[in-house]
């Protein structure tokens, strides 16, 4: 047993040797089972008291030395980090209290990162829970330094206790990380999934990603990819280690057959659904209005405008309402109508997709539930929607794609892919479309079997989606031809970086369904031998630039004749033409 004085020897050989190190665990995306960083996790010497991570912060802090430990820790993780490439990043835990430290100098990092060829942007820093943030105000003001240097901020341990919650709604944090207690059998536990549910929706409008914490169990994985949240760590998925990491093609296999797809098939858009609506300008008296109410016993509502822009909002029920009180006539009447009126509506783009504005609409306080939505175009006054008309609307859309959609991978069939294809054309802005044909699909059909062939045909339309998602726009469009081919229809600014990523999305995924077996030959559809490493990937793509008229049919031709030219090729590979 070591004396305290023993103990402070050893504290400052740890610091002065720098002999503590660094074991990196992977952060998996539960979109496509890639690791997208790490987060690096201090070890102390193996043989002395400050093995334990807790034991050696907790020590430090107690003596005032944690911002000396910390810095080293900084230090040791860039130094050792495992980063593969750009877009992967390493998540390296910081205090709340060296937050506080006179001595946290937000230069210091910058230079550690420019010696060990690191840019801010790969840095996350998380901020852990071993004291609560005192100074809210101090602790904005540097993490909004670090935010304009690239650098990013999580927060640990969301749903272990208040003082996570409060730093979340303080700080505003680009991750959660949600700890353990709640992720821990949260697939049995239905309390669990209420509570990680409030969390998915409250990050889903705030625009940030959650890591779920401490997986064990694959069942876990599962419910939690279903959930539609982010990423996640844990040891089912790698522990701490100092080599880079590689995830099990069966949990990238659980990944992708639970995933909530976000798939193209709501296709129509907020202002095929506005009607005219009753508008006013903002200094017309409260009396005009309500006259209008009279006189139109069917109207709702009105909107609001100065210079043909919406401002505001009246209800009819909301209106008489203010004037149903003994004195309202006299103390409103000759009022102008912007005293009265709801000054934060729902405004939406006319090219808004419908499903979103009803996300937007249902998630209005009680007594705005049933409000309009106004609908605008280039920011000028277009019509109006209601509520009603809106979930009708898809509540039809939906029971037409469960008509017609694809009864293997539910995406949209050739009725809507051709009506997709026409809106496009008409209303002639530029677009892409990419024809998507596994070769070989017949050999891998005949030597796996039916359902290993389903299995890839569902893993195709999973990553066309996936790919869509990362590279694309959210009005793009995905859907299934039939058999192995697949279209995507996107208005990406980049469609050559989108076939790239759909292949290496492809041949990285596809090796999980060869179950270890080699071959030296497959078989074409003709049945001649050929020499491949297996099923692969031929991408057409249409860039259609509507400069001039162009059809359907030109379209399809021109697909037709960039995949017999992707075909001749061995191996996975895009073909490009503009038309129009």
């Amino acid at each position: 047993m070591l004396t305290q004085s023993e103990v402070a020897i050893e504290f400052h050989k740890l610091i002065e040797e720098q002999r503590i190190s660094s074991v990196y665990q992977p952060i998996v995306s539960l979109q496509d089972g890639q690791v997208m960083g790490y987060e690096a996790l201090t070890r102390g010497p193996v043989d002395g008291p400050f093995h334990s991570p807790l034991a050696m912060f907790q020590y430090a802090e107690g003596q005032g030395e944690l911002y000396r430990l910390e810095q080293l820790a900084r230090e040791k993780a860039i130094q050792g980090s495992i980063l593969e490439h750009a877009q992967q990043l390493l998540f390296i835990n910081i205090s709340s209290h060296v937050l506080e430290d006179p001595g946290f100098m937000p230069g210091k990092t910058l230079e550690i990162l420019q010696k060990y060829g690191l840019r801010p942007s790969n840095v996350v820093f998380e901020i852990t829970e071993r004291s609560s943030i005192e100074d809210f105000t101090l602790a904005k003001k540097i993490l909004a330094h670090y935010r304009t240097q690239g650098y990013r901020i999580a927060i640990d341990d969301a749903g272990a206790g208040y003082s996570s919650l409060q730093a979340i709604a303080e700080l505003q944090p680009d991750f959660i990380k949600i700890d353990r207690s709640l992720i821990e059998n949260i697939h049995l536990n239905k309390v669990k999934a209420y509570i990680l549910e409030t969390f998915v929706t409250f990050a889903q409008k705030m625009n940030i990603s959650l890591i779920a914490e401490g997986i064990e169990q694959v069942e876990e994985l599962a419910k939690l990819t279903q959930m539609g949240v982010h990423y996640a760590q844990g040891f089912l998925l790698g522990r701490p280690s100092t080599t880079i990491a590689t995830v099990q093609d069966t949990h990238k296999m659980t990944i992708w057959q639970h995933r909530s797809v976000q798939g193209g098939t709501m296709s129509w858009q907020i202002g095929e659904l506005k009607t005219p609506v009753g508008v006013f300008h903002t200094k017309v008296q409260i009396s005009e209005v309500a006259e209008f109410f009279k006189r139109n016993q069917e109207a709702v509502g009105v909107v609001i405008v100065y210079d043909d822009e919406p401002r505001g909002l009246v209800m009819r029920e909301r209106l008489f309402q203010h004037l149903a009180g003994q004195y309202a006539y006299s103390l409103y009447w000759n009022r102008t109508i912007d005293s009265v009126m709801d000054d934060s509506p729902l405004i939406v783009d006319e090219l808004t997709p419908v499903e979103q504005v009803s996300q937007l609409a249902t998630s209005r306080a009680i007594h705005h539930l049933y409000d309009l939505v106004i609908i605008t175009s280039q920011g000028k006054m277009a019509g109006s929607a209601s509520i009603r008309t809106i979930l009708e609307s898809i509540t039809n859309v939906k029971m037409e794609s469960a008509r017609v959609a694809n009864p293997l991978t539910g995406l949209p069939g050739n009725l809507q892919i051709n009506r997709e294809l026409n809106k496009r054309i008409t209303a002639r802005v530029p677009f892409h479309v990419i024809y998507a044909d596994l070769d070989y699909f017949k050999w891998y059909n005949d030597r796996f079997g039916f359902q290993k062939g389903d299995q890839l045909i569902q893993y195709m339309a999973d990553l066309m989606q996936q790919a869509i998602a990362f590279y694309g726009t959210p009005s793009d469009f995905v859907g299934h031809v039939g058999g192995d081919d697949f279209i995507a229809i996107s208005t990406s600014l980049s469609p050559k970086l989108l076939c790239q990523e759909i292949i290496s999305r492809f041949e990285t995924g596809v090796r999980m369904f060869y179950e270890d077996e080699d071959w030296e030959y497959v078989v074409d559809r003709g049945g001649k031998q050929v020499k491949s490493e297996g099923v692969t990937v031929s991408l057409s793509l249409v860039i259609c630039s509507c400069e001039s008229p162009i059809s359907l049919d030109y379209i399809s031709q021109t697909a037709a004749q960039l995949k017999k030219k992707a075909k001749a090729h061995q191996g996975s590979i895009y073909c490009f033409q503009t038309i129009g």
